[in-house]
């Protein structure tokens, strides 16, 4: 403990070392408070659509649920609300959530053109990311990890004093050990002691937090060893620091670019406003062929329906959610292409962290967070299921022809939010384990053969 003491008195009497902790301390506070600020922004916008959302179903149950009134009017214009709330950890990696809608009002048209008609986000402004706890652990932790440990040993032998270190009678290496312990102790404690307030505020569960810690502890382990290493090789501070920078740079940032780039043209995904296109070009077309050639397979689909009343007239609310949802039926297999593509570069972007730990890293934080791709996909899913349930609660009043009262808005299906997405993955939790206790194991032997 004395050591210790004498270590961190020696290390904080260091301008750069002190700076470097103090600003990351504070990058970590403006992360969290950022990230805190976002997810109430969002649980603001939900509230406020919430409230607009109940005065527009009061307007339109008024309008249109007379004694008289058809459900296909109801259907029509009533919009009703889907949402995904940020869960609590969001606050520290806002991952899909600053690009994806977490907001959908949905009604009884064509589900496809409804889940991506909201896709507008600049890809020019969103590709920096928001500045969250998981850009500063993942971008800037290793940088000042860098500044702690460029000169662990070439500083000293600047000094004058490594031969003298030598000398001690202690194992060969525990010093060194000790030192780059400490360092990686304080950065730990700059980084996390942050991050752990904002989680008692937003109330996050033990399992989530001690996850986004054992990322936390791993990745910054992996750059103080890394910056063990490079010292060890006897080289001048400055070259140990552009050394460090080189493979922040190759590693943080090079790596996960060449990788998604390569991943963009090996597995190609379409965009989701192209569904919308393709539904909305099926539901146009039906306006023009037979009625039969919609009701048809519509029947064929739901034999529930093939003995109510025919449809007559010039227009028939039956047919034309008919012909929704069977523009949405035409676009099916173009639906699941895409999903498809999606979750095989989902896979292989977990399969990136053996490139490179930083991939590793962030895919993990992101899905503890759980605001990653398979959140925003299980949020459509739950809205998917929610448009069934309107298709089922509608359907009997259209295809009966029964009138939609005042009393029948009260009995509206209600939307249910999704539940997690998934565990956390194996395959970048194993590489983050695997660079760190590889990149220790190596640290141990070299070091133990440091000399002047």
């Amino acid at each position: 403990m004395i050591r210790l003491r004498y270590e961190l008195r020696l290390l904080l009497r260091s301008r750069v070392s002190a700076a470097a902790l103090i600003l990351l301390l504070t990058l970590s506070m403006v992360a969290v408070c950022a990230g805190l600020a976002a997810t109430a922004r969002q649980n603001a916008v939900i509230d406020r659509v919430a409230a607009a959302q109940n005065r527009d179903l009061a307007a339109v149950a008024k309008q249109y649920g007379k004694p008289d009134s058809e459900a296909g009017n109801a259907a029509y214009y009533t919009f009703l609300l889907t949402s995904d709330r940020p869960p609590s950890l969001a606050f520290a990696a806002l991952g899909q959530r600053d690009i994806q809608p977490y907001v959908l009002r949905v009604r009884l048209l064509g589900l496809q053109a409804q889940l991506y008609e909201t896709e507008t986000v600049n890809p020019e402004l969103a590709l920096p990311g928001p500045f969250d706890f998981a850009f500063v652990l993942i971008y800037l932790a290793p940088l000042a990890v860098i500044a702690l440990m460029h000169d662990l040993v070439s500083g000293e032998r600047e000094a004058g004093r490594l031969r003298v270190l030598n000398a001690l009678p202690a194992k060969p290496g525990r010093l060194w050990l000790q030192r780059a312990g400490l360092r990686l102790g304080l950065v730990l404690l700059a980084l996390l002691a942050p991050f752990l307030i904002g989680a008692i505020i937003a109330q996050a569960p033990i399992v989530g937090v001690a996850t986004f810690g054992l990322v936390a502890v791993l990745y910054v382990a992996f750059w103080t060893v890394l910056g063990l290493l490079v010292g060890a090789w006897g080289r001048r501070s400055a070259f140990n620091a552009a050394t460090l920078v080189g493979c922040w740079i190759v590693l943080v940032l090079l790596v996960p670019a060449l990788g998604n780039a390569v991943l963009s043209r090996a597995v190609p995904v379409g965009r989701g406003v192209d569904l919308t296109l393709a539904q909305r070009e099926a539901v146009h077309r039906a306006w023009d062929i037979p009625r039969e050639a919609i009701m048809g397979p519509f029947r064929a689909k739901h034999p529930e329906w093939r003995d109510t009343p025919p449809v007559a007239g010039r227009f028939h609310w039956k047919w034309y959610y008919a012909m929704h949802e069977m523009g949405d039926d035409s676009v099916a297999g173009q639906v699941a292409a895409y999903r498809s593509s999606l979750a095989a570069r989902q896979t292989w972007t977990e399969r990136l962290g053996w490139l490179s730990p930083a991939a590793a890293a962030q895919t993990l934080v992101h899905r503890a967070a759980d605001s990653d791709l398979p959140a925003h996909l299980a949020y459509q899913d739950s809205v998917a299921r929610f448009h069934r349930r309107l298709q089922d609660f509608y359907y009997p009043y259209l295809f009966n022809e029964r009138p939609f009262q005042r009393a029948d808005f009260d009995r509206l299906p209600v939307f249910e939010p999704r539940s997690p997405s998934g565990s956390t993955p194996l395959a970048p939790l194993l590489a983050l384990l695997v660079f760190t206790a590889g990149a220790w194991i190596v640290a141990f032997t070299r070091t133990r053969h440091i000399r002047e």
